[in-house]
């Protein structure tokens, strides 16, 4: 299949701030999740980020809520079981590069959705993190089972681009480097 950055958008799945101290790995997750919604912007890929409960978990990062267009409050672990995920996903667009947490939890969950509603997943596994390695493991092996490819930053990165002739290599480049 195809992996055009005008096929695709991200999601950015629950990067709360209090949720963040508890997560293994939450600086590179995060740190990664920012490089592809930069490479995104620069590609003009849609970046769009969802928020588990924020009355009772608070808002995403604040670098997060700044790199998405739109942001889905939602209470079910799977995004794409919220009523307003309709108008919230981007029409006509039924690639999603997925990064969050916790990995086992709403990620996992809204991989499964959006697999069981006709999307391409791919799951970034440096993007991703849970309070335990174990669990991250875990998700990432089911994921992978339920026909997501599990991806890294800079593969999903160079795969937009896919040559260094692309008139915003040097850009993308300089934004994940």
């Amino acid at each position: 299949m195809s992996f055009a950055p005008q096929e695709c958008f991200v999601l950015l799945v629950d990067f709360q701030a209090r949720l963040m101290p508890a997560i293994a790995g939450a600086e590179a997750a995060v740190a990664n999740a920012l490089k592809i919604a930069e490479a995104a912007r620069l590609l003009t890929v849609p970046v769009l980020a969802t928020e588990q409960n924020p009355k009772g978990l608070g808002a995403n990062v604040p670098a997060i809520t700044a790199a998405a267009s739109h942001t889905l409050t939602k209470m079910h672990f799977d995004a794409t079981r919220e009523a307003a995920w309709s108008s919230f996903a981007p029409k006509g667009l039924k690639q999603a590069v997925v990064a969050g947490c916790e990995t086992h939890v709403c990620v996992l969950q809204t991989v499964m959705g959006l697999r069981d509603k006709g999307y391409a997943v791919r799951l970034v596994a440096d993007a991703v993190g849970s309070r335990t390695v174990e669990n991250r493991q875990a998700a990432l092996a089911r994921a992978a089972s339920r026909g997501a490819e599990i991806v890294t930053t800079e593969m999903v990165v160079f795969e937009w681009l896919a040559t260094c002739e692309h008139p915003r290599f040097r850009d993308v480049l300089k934004a994940v480097k």
